[in-house]
């Protein structure tokens, strides 16, 4: 049964052990138990060094994230992201593509722990071992294991949220400048909705759309999105190079630019539709709601005769707002 469940070819589970990556390290990226890693390496007479040792070779600032620092709002942004923490093991998880921001979270952490690479999806991974900084991620700053669909908008102070946001960028955002929009993905609708609340404050008017499992926060506009990235990297600390230089394609100032209606496309008319909605429960104001997206009325009622879902929703806020149509 656990065999079926493991996501990482026999092959690929040896030479990762011979490489250097403990049984726990292994289990967490194949999705299985430590057990049945160390089943599939005796079966096979893989020649096993005791790994208990590993914990003990490395170090790190174990009280961290104890104390606000812009650079640690980052790495708590990051980590929201990008981060994991097992259930059965002290050990806190960062992953990422680009192994260079692991690097410089490494060095921000003062840590000599080594930065793996997954053989299966070229996934690297820095694991590091250490029981206070797993229970501060917990008690301090509402870390959960397995924390994709149910993670919150963790406590942060005021000064430090453009670095936290940034860090969340980093690690779970995307920009397209062409489109002239910035986006942040993720599996909890709560934490996008809380993200959400704290934008608006600055003016962003960012929207949420979901499909399936997944929940997408947009920021449109080409002013939106300039002042955005003046924003999060005002006073900036760590950051992912690529995705800054996206934003410094833009040339010309904020008060030289404006924001234009969205592109009709299938996607843009959903972030519309979720946009009215907001905007709507917000005001009980359906003319209002209308000119928000910039359309007319009849465009509203197509909508509402061709989405069944859209009506739905809508109808559901109408009740709320105790309006009898």
């Amino acid at each position: 049964m656990r065999k079926s469940k493991c996501t990482m070819s026999i092959p690929a589970i040896i030479e990762s052990f011979k490489n250097g990556m403990s049984s726990n390290e292994i289990a967490i990226l194949a999705n299985v138990s430590s057990r049945y890693i160390n089943m599939v390496l005796q079966k096979h007479n893989v020649d096993r060094q005791p790994h208990s040792s590993w914990l003990r070779k490395y170090s790190v600032n174990e009280d961290y994230f104890k104390t606000w620092s812009p650079t640690m709002a980052y790495v708590l942004g990051f980590f929201a992201a990008d981060g994991f923490l097992p259930n059965d093991i002290q050990i806190i998880s960062f992953s990422q593509k680009d192994p260079k921001i692991l690097e410089d979270i490494r060095n921000e952490l003062q840590s000599t722990h080594p930065i793996k690479t997954n053989p299966r999806t070229g996934v690297h991974l820095l694991n590091i071992s250490s029981k206070i900084m797993k229970e501060d991620l917990i008690h301090l700053h509402g870390m959960i294991p397995k924390k994709s669909t149910t993670l919150e908008f963790p406590y942060v102070p005021e000064g430090y949220l453009s670095h936290f946001v940034r860090g969340y960028f980093d690690g779970d955002g995307s920009i397209n400048f062409e489109k002239r929009t910035v986006s942040f993905v993720g599996g909890s609708l709560k934490f996008m909705e809380q993200l959400k609340k704290r934008l608006e404050f600055y003016s962003f008017e960012p929207f949420i759309v979901s499909k399936e499992k997944y929940h997408r926060l947009f920021l449109s506009g080409r002013k939106t999105v300039c002042n955005f990235g003046n924003w999060i990297y005002r006073d900036k600390n760590l950051y992912l190079l690529r995705k800054h230089l996206e934003f410094n394609k833009e040339k010309l100032l904020p008060e030289q630019l404006n924001d234009r209606p969205i592109k009709i496309t299938k996607a843009a008319v959903e972030a519309r539709k979720a946009k009215l909605l907001d905007n709507y429960k917000l005001k009980a104001d359906l003319t209002e709601a209308c000119k928000s997206v910039n359309i007319q009325i009849q465009t509203f009622h197509r909508w509402l005769n061709n989405d069944e879902d859209f009506k739905l929703r809508f109808n559901s806020i109408d009740v709320e707002n105790h309006i009898i149509k």
